[in-house]
């Protein structure tokens, strides 16, 4: 591939820029799926430089052709990107496409023949509740500093006890505690208002009492042992420690502890709307594969137990 930096000329860039600009203030995309689209269209663009003998520009999007893009997808398949991460690929390739002809740049009807790649299904892996609450109260054995070990304690039950995603736990301030309840930013920076039971109340009020730095209500509340904003690496690696010390399977993850309060809920008889609200999805669909999930664990247990299971 040609050097991403000269694989397109100036005009070009501009776009790019202007896109990024509209992914990251309009959409408000992650951090992280904005470097992953600029990473993609990146390779795309230096592909087809090189499929093309020259720095990509304007005249060399008009004629873009579908053969074009198979072309790309096919080298990065060869290069053992998944289908996932191809899907992500054609995902941003059709957003940069949109954005310019929204802004009368140019129409192409090149990637509408380009069919996103078949994704294998696979349903979450949820812990039980024995182990989901193993994973909370053990923390504190794995720390010495009682302000980390309350921090971490804090952020996991959050996880498993109001089903966020463990970007959005970091991400909360002070002022997002309202009374019994917690307001959470999620993806597309849609806002909604989750519950905070007793449990996991306590668990945050904890770690403010012991955390030796000032929250202020505009500030992130969960912090580093230096002050800074808290990773979301060290929680992965508390869960890696607590999965090593409880024998715990590869599965179990922060992002776990979520599925586990979507599980748990539904097996409990929740309803799937309400749900839906509290884990943030957009598409009631996203959340229906929770039910997929109850009905596997039905039938383990009765292949378990039935005597002629």
């Amino acid at each position: 591939m040609v050097d991403s930096a000269f694989a397109s000329d100036e005009f070009i860039r501009s776009q790019i820029s202007a896109w990024q600009r509209e992914l990251s203030s309009v959409r408000r995309l992650a951090e992280n799926t904005l470097e992953a689209y600029g990473r993609d269209l990146d390779q795309f663009l230096s592909f087809l430089a090189g499929y093309t003998g020259g720095a990509v520009s304007l005249s060399t999007l008009k004629d873009l052709r579908g053969a074009d893009i198979r072309a790309f997808m096919a080298q990065r398949r060869n290069e053992s990107l998944g289908s996932r991460s191809l899907a992500r690929v054609l995902s941003a390739l059709k957003s940069f496409f949109r954005f310019l002809e929204r802004e009368g740049v140019l129409a192409t009807e090149a990637l509408n023949v380009i069919r996103t790649p078949k994704l294998p299904k696979s349903l979450p892996k949820a812990l039980t509740v024995m182990e989901a609450r193993q994973t909370i109260a053990t923390t504190e054995e794995m720390e010495e500093r009682p302000w980390v070990a309350a921090r971490d304690m804090a952020v996991l039950s959050l996880c498993y006890g109001a089903g966020l995603r463990i970007a959005e736990a970091l991400a909360l301030t002070k002022g997002d505690l309202e009374g019994d309840s917690l307001r959470v930013t999620g993806k597309g920076g849609r806002i909604r208002l989750v519950p905070l039971i007793a449990a996991v109340r306590k668990s945050i009020e904890l770690y403010i009492e012991l955390s030796p730095f000032k929250s202020w209500p505009e500030e992130p509340l969960f912090r580093g042992v230096k002050g800074g904003v808290l990773s979301p690496r060290l929680i992965q690696l508390r869960v890696a420690q607590l999965r090593g010390a409880l024998g715990l399977p590869q599965s179990a993850t922060p992002h776990a502890l979520r599925h586990s309060f979507a599980t748990h809920l539904l097996s409990r008889g929740g309803d799937l709307r309400a749900i839906q609200e509290l884990l943030g999805h957009a598409s009631l669909s996203t959340t229906q594969i929770y039910t997929a999930v109850d009905t596997e664990r039905l039938l383990e247990s009765y292949r378990a137990a039935h005597p002629r299971g």
